[in-house]
């Protein structure tokens, strides 16, 4: 027997974990993802991959060299949402006690699941926990130590992004949103607040079903301990992020905000755009020409109500 599996006595009296990954042409990143989670301590555990019509042979390899992962094959890209629903009602219905929304541009840490778990069955109060995540390419750099949202900006945001990790993001705390790149449920909770938004196209649907959870008395918390290196998705661009980024937030905002926190929120979004814009033509002077259209054309969409209604 491995050090890394416990006695068969210990794995029967802990929480089974759902792993769901959603798969679209990322061939290379999910085999690696699926890689570092044969090596995770936690048990018991399953893994569910859900591919969106990829054409890249994902299916075929991952079948090759990962025959114990599970497989959803859709006809079409489901995107998000739908896809980690489907995997959320095959979950449920196995018996899963807390399901794990993963990314597949991501790799863990061996304890990482542990500490999420954990973190979940101390406080009962705890509907959602999640890790902190760097960036792959500079794994001491943080992308992701905690949410919040400003309801008088407009902003949806992490905390520590772009930071070197400090002792300051290293207690475990509730957190206004929890980003769904790595985002542990638990069951009662889900089966509270119901699934994700399908409504939303990419973005903000994470912070929908956090506000969601808080909303029905469930704390997100943030535990520092699990840790996780994300890739950065590298399989939409700057421009295409940030047109839908634009459309999920006021989604959002539409749907939550209060009537006076209208009062400011266009300038706090026009700001962060002029903001971005700036970084962008600092970093990358190539892209700001098609970024600079894409949130107008974001911003159109928004004052014509295309693709906006909630």
């Amino acid at each position: 027997m491995s050090a890394l599996q416990p006695p068969a006595q210990e794995e029967a009296s802990k929480p089974l974990v759902w792993i769901l990954i959603v798969n679209w042409n990322g061939k290379a990143d999910t085999l690696a993802c699926l890689a570092s989670l044969r090596n995770i301590h936690y048990r018991p555990y399953k893994v569910l991959v859900i591919d969106n019509a990829s054409s890249d042979g994902s299916v075929e390899a991952i079948r090759k060299h990962f025959p114990e992962t599970r497989l959803v094959v859709n006809a079409k890209n489901e995107r998000f949402a739908r896809a980690n629903n489907q995997g959320i009602e095959i979950a449920l219905a196995a018996g899963a006690e807390f399901v794990l929304l993963l990314n597949n541009d991501t790799e863990v840490a061996p304890d990482f699941l542990d500490h999420l778990v954990l973190a979940a069955l101390f406080r009962k109060q705890v509907g959602m926990v999640a890790p902190k995540i760097y960036y792959h390419q500079q794994p001491q750099l943080i992308w992701f130590a905690g949410g919040k949202i400003n309801w008088w900006s407009g902003r949806i945001y992490h905390l520590g992004l772009r930071e070197l990790d400090h002792a300051s993001l290293a207690t475990p705390q509730p957190m206004d949103y929890l980003t769904g790149c790595a985002l542990l449920v638990r069951r009662a909770c889900l089966q509270q607040i119901g699934p994700l938004d399908e409504s939303y196209h990419m973005y903000a649907e994470d912070a929908d079903w956090c506000q969601r959870a808080r909303q029905a008395g469930y704390l997100c918390l943030f535990q520092p301990e699990a840790k996780i290196w994300h890739k950065i998705s590298a399989s939409s661009s700057a421009s295409y992020k940030a047109y839908h980024k634009i459309l999920g937030n006021f989604r959002f905002y539409k749907r939550y905000a209060r009537w006076y926190h209208w009062l400011t929120i266009p300038f706090g979004v026009a700001f962060g755009a002029v903001r971005e814009l700036m970084r962008t033509a600092l970093n990358q002077p190539g892209e700001i020409g098609k970024l600079a259209t894409a949130m107008l054309s974001g911003f159109r969409d928004i004052l014509f109500r295309r693709r906006t209604q909630a």
